[in-house]
């Protein structure tokens, strides 16, 4: 079963361990010294939950994303518009390409441009856009496992 249609049978509001028994889970030891980039061919790159936008990918760079302190490429298509959600994790992100419109519940809306860092609190729901230029490709951080749930926190 693939991971789009794992999600598609979670409950609502149930938290996604994304990447959990994941089949392109990173095959490196992780406690070994480590460097890639969004283009490095060994990055084994998987689908995201349906209710991202076509084109998304996650690829796990280090850790275990169903535990604490994983690390992840997020990357979608030039335009895309990725809905409304939250994580239980606060989440510490680098854009390493494109540009990303970002929005929080209550916050103004900031432009990520490559290079540029953000941190979203744990359960603060926000949308983002990538910009016309190029494919986004988002370098996060999680405190805790990795998830994405569609909406906001009940």
């Amino acid at each position: 079963m693939t991971l789009q249609n794992r999600m598609r049978h979670v409950p609502a509001g149930t938290v996604l361990s994304l990447l959990l028994a994941c089949p392109w889970a990173p095959a490196f030891a992780q406690d070994a010294p480590l460097a890639r980039t969004a283009g490095d061919g060994a990055l084994k790159w998987g689908g995201c939950p349906d209710f991202m936008p076509r084109g998304c990918e996650i690829a796990v760079l280090h850790g275990d994303p169903a535990g604490n302190n994983a690390d992840v490429f997020f990357k979608v298509p030039a335009n895309a518009v990725i809905p409304r959600h939250w994580h239980t994790s606060a989440e510490r992100m680098v854009l390493v390409a494109g540009e990303m419109h970002v929005t929080y519940d209550g916050h103004p809306t900031v432009v990520l441009g490559s290079g540029s860092y953000a941190y979203g609190p744990a359960k603060l729901p926000h949308r983002a856009v990538c910009g016309a230029s190029g494919p986004c490709v988002l370098f996060i951080a999680f405190e805790s496992p990795v998830d994405a749930i569609a909406g906001a926190p009940q």
